[in-house]
């Protein structure tokens, strides 16, 4: 196969092409599925996804469940799915597929909010035990894959693949996903929960400029601690990042729609004063429907995975993407107080695989590092290992170790930049585009692979 496809580009496809900064013009793919059947919860392939194909019964992901795989029509140049794909990862970014997620359901039980009524007296040596009954069948999960889930990327790698099929091509160029090149991204955030994480914020930060690498700090405006306005200064005179960090981190956030529009304006203003793009609520309690209540620019509040969170689900991708106006950079490895004490694992074995799954289509590695949990030394020692680690991954593989409103920057200028055709090659045209890169998707046996023109 060799050349380049030609067709339409529907919009049941908006997503795969703002993912990929496609040429509409690239790939014709089409959706069969009607909009009256049910939603549930089938297979493309080898990935599970949710939404409404055509002609199968819904089941559920405790059964085998039918392939839609041998559904699909590869003719005239045109793929045709059994299925909205749009809506199908939509489904999965936004967890519509997750029971209670969306609806607040994972905050409102008697029992956790009896939990964080109390939480301020319980010490971590309590709330490990408590969390860790919570959590015990949380490994009996089978969707999302833990411990990263890439069901998007390797979603919209399979529908490529067959549109190269139908238009006879074995590669097709897109805007590579970082800025001059970079292989993957790696994002470093800390969560101050307490007045002691406050207090070794400073500490925290020299740790990371031993590597020369930047962070951000989220910070919770009210009842948990007072953050004088010498320690915002602070870390952003070091060239560190000051987000907002829930309201007050009770748990209850999201628990119910008036009291979250009350908050947001808090949480609104609180973003003014410290000068904040960016936001994550606590506990990643989230409810994407109601994103359009805060004025930030990005949060950062799902999890890829959730099995270890107290609201379960995952948005099944390593890389960012938009809701509305608001960009989700989501959290894709373990927290460090998981690792530490629901799995009692003091190493960075975990993450490292985690790392090694992520990076290796080109995608996010973002990490959640508590200042609170790490003053231990035998906490603070892995920590130090884990970021020698990822200044080893900027030397070797051309990594991009940033910060989360960097990213937020690229994302917002990528996803308006075009890829323009300029004789026999192609050049990326927008603002910004001088630190864009043209990249190929190309067909192999076994799927896709990414390379740099």
């Amino acid at each position: 196969m060799s050349g380049v496809a030609t067709g339409c580009s529907p919009s049941v496809i908006s997503t795969l092409l703002a993912h990929y900064r496609l040429p509409t013009e690239l790939v014709d793919i089409r959706s069969l599925s009607p909009n009256g059947n049910s939603a549930g919860f089938f297979r493309f392939g080898d990935e599970v996804l949710f939404g409404k194909p055509i002609g199968i019964s819904q089941e559920t992901i405790a059964v085998a469940l039918d392939d839609v795989f041998p559904s699909v029509e590869v003719k005239d140049g045109t793929c045709y799915l059994p299925f909205d794909l749009d809506e199908a990862i939509t489904n999965l970014r936004e967890e519509v597929y997750a029971s209670g997620s969306g609806a607040g359901a994972a905050t409102s039980s008697f029992a956790k909010n009896v939990y964080y009524t109390v939480r301020p007296l319980l010490g971590v040596a309590v709330r490990k035990h408590l969390q860790r009954f919570a959590l015990r069948r949380a490994h009996e999960q089978q969707f999302p894959s833990w411990p990263v889930d890439r069901t998007v990327e390797k979603t919209f790698a399979g529908v490529l693949n067959l549109a190269m099929k139908a238009a006879g091509v074995d590669r097709l160029p897109f805007i590579w996903f970082w800025p001059e090149g970079q292989s993957g991204c790696v994002l470093m955030t800390h969560d101050v929960e307490t007045g002691k994480g406050l207090a070794f914020c400073s500490k925290l930060m020299d740790l990371n400029d031993s590597q020369r690498i930047k962070s951000a700090f989220q910070i919770v405006p009210a009842e948990r601690y007072v953050t004088p306005q010498e320690t915002l200064d602070e870390i952003k005179a070091r060239e560190f990042e000051v987000n907002v960090h829930d309201w007050n981190h009770d748990g209850r956030l999201y628990s119910d729609r008036q009291l979250f529009i009350d908050r947001a304006k808090k949480i609104n203003d609180a973003g003014v004063r410290f000068g904040a793009k960016g936001f994550r609520s606590g506990a990643l309690y989230r409810n994407p429907k109601w994103y359009d209540s805060l004025n930030f620019e990005y949060d950062m509040s799902i999890p890829n995975v959730a099995h270890l969170d107290p609201q379960p689900g995952g948005c099944c991708t390593i890389m960012p993407y938009f809701i509305g106006d608001i960009l989700e950079i989501p959290v894709t490895t373990i927290q460090d107080y998981s690792l530490f004490h629901i799995r009692r694992e003091y190493s960075i074995d975990l993450w490292k695989r985690q790392i090694d799954v992520i990076l290796e289509p080109s995608g996010l590695a973002s990490f959640i590092v508590h200042p609170d949990y790490i003053i231990d030394s035998k906490a603070r020692d892995v920590y130090v290992q884990l970021l020698a680690y990822l200044a080893s991954l900027r030397a070797s593989r051309k990594v991009w170790i940033t910060r989360p409103h960097d990213v937020n920057r690229w994302w917002r200028q990528r996803s308006q930049m075009e890829l323009v055709r300029s004789g026999a090659t192609w050049q990326v045209k927008g603002n910004g585009s001088e630190r864009a890169r043209v990249g190929y998707v190309v067909a192999t046996e076994h799927g896709v692979e990414y390379t740099l023109a």
